[in-house]
């Protein structure tokens, strides 16, 4: 089998996601529910071009594909797709913030144009709001048996995209704890520890309503599957009065990992992809799945509406969700792989690191981590305004 690299020292690829309404475009859609904003099913597509124009334009984050160690501007993934099909990628890293982003390309989806974009990646709780606008096209899955096939159990069907009809996972991941062992002198187990006397001022929480709330409601002991808005007030009470006594230090985008390797920090709010990398050059810093649960995420694909190239999107798509190509992605970028079949193509690597990767519970979770991971509810447009006033508040933003 081809070798397989694994990316450990780069940079982390999510980072700080601005305070809710930070754009004009979003302060228009208050609510999500402008009528005029909603895209009827009948206006969603266009002439598909794929057959005759073998290309498609894909945007996606930094830092979010595999690329060749000797040449950064190499993408072997993509490379071998497009000598497979004969289809050419434009691949594009222009988004840096899921609310930007939905800034940049919402005048067009408003107006029904296109956005010059046949794929994007964009988080899940940012993904309910297009799917609720009509702005994604539902994927054609007799184009797609390798997801159909292949696509993880836990992530088939949230509640913002039932049975994933228009969205399709691109990486996944877990938000939990992560904490400096060493210097801490114990072990963090529960959400509730990090209220304890001798972590005072030396915790940080995600400042990102959307990224912070899920975990805390569970340490409540929550069912963020089907949370309420009094668990939501409940759970801002609580981290009020951490803030008051001085227990948070601060709230945080991904600069938290700094404070964590300076130990500024001892334990804080973490991603499980940041911890992977912190750990090469840290082995002391270690990441929890709480005995509350912990919240699974994804960042998706979907197809935005009048894009020119949808089956060519649908094809690169099913691609990554064979376990080869899957496998390669996943040894580079270190999140929770959509796909477990990847397991045993990591395992099979003649590379001893790896092959250790099939065997990391924060990349292929083993059975008792999936029974305390869940999916977050996302928060409804007409929820959204109200708590993201309470939220904002709080964290200082």
């Amino acid at each position: 089998m081809p070798q397989i690299s694994t990316r450990t020292s780069a940079p982390s690829r999510r980072s700080l996601l601005a305070a809710l309404g930070g754009t004009a475009a979003l302060g228009a859609l208050a609510g999500c529910g402008v009528p005029a904003a909603y895209v009827r099913p009948g206006d969603r597509s266009a002439t598909d071009r794929s057959a005759a124009d073998r290309k498609l334009t894909w945007a996606n984050w930094p830092l979010y594909i595999d690329t060749d160690d000797d040449d950064p501007s190499r993408r072997p993934t993509l490379e071998a797709f497009g000598r497979r099909t004969g289809i050419s990628v434009d691949y594009v890293e222009e988004i840096n913030d899921n609310d930007e982003f939905f800034g940049k390309i919402s005048p067009a989806l408003m107006n029904h144009q296109a956005t010059g974009r046949d794929l994007i990646v964009i988080s899940d709780w940012m993904c309910a709001r297009y799917v609720r606008l009509g702005w994604v096209q539902e994927m054609d899955r007799a184009r797609q048996p390798n997801v159909a096939k292949n696509l993880d159990p836990l992530l088939r069907s949230p509640a913002f995209d039932p049975g994933r009809r228009f969205t399709v996972p691109w990486q996944s991941g877990i938000t939990g704890i992560a904490y400096d062992h060493r210097r801490l002198g114990r072990e963090i187990r529960r959400v509730s520890d990090l209220w304890a006397k001798d972590l005072k001022g030396r915790v940080t929480l995600l400042s990102g309503l959307d990224e912070a709330f899920a975990l805390l409601m569970q340490g409540n002991g929550v069912d963020i599957t089907r949370w309420t808005a009094d668990d939501f007030h409940r759970m801002c009470d609580q981290v009020e009065r951490e803030v008051r006594r001085g227990q948070i230090r601060r709230f945080t985008g991904n600069d938290y990992t700094k404070d964590l390797v300076s130990g500024d920090v001892l334990a804080c709010q973490a991603y499980s992809g940041d911890v992977i990398q912190l750990q090469a050059d840290n082995p002391d810093i270690r990441f929890v799945v709480p005995e509350e649960g912990a919240e699974l995420w994804s960042d998706s694909l979907m197809i935005p509406d009048r894009a020119r190239h949808k089956a060519n999107a649908e094809r690169l798509i099913d691609y990554y969700y064979a376990p080869g190509p899957a496998a390669r992605l996943t040894a580079w970028v270190n999140y929770v792989c959509p796909v477990p079949a990847a397991r045993d193509v990591l395992a099979a690597s003649r590379d001893k690191d790896t092959a250790a990767l099939a065997d990391n519970p924060l990349i292929f979770p083993d059975a008792g981590m999936r029974k305390r991971l869940a999916i977050a509810r996302d928060i409804t447009s007409t929820e959204r305004g109200e708590f993201a006033r309470r939220w904002n508040r709080i964290a200082g933003l």
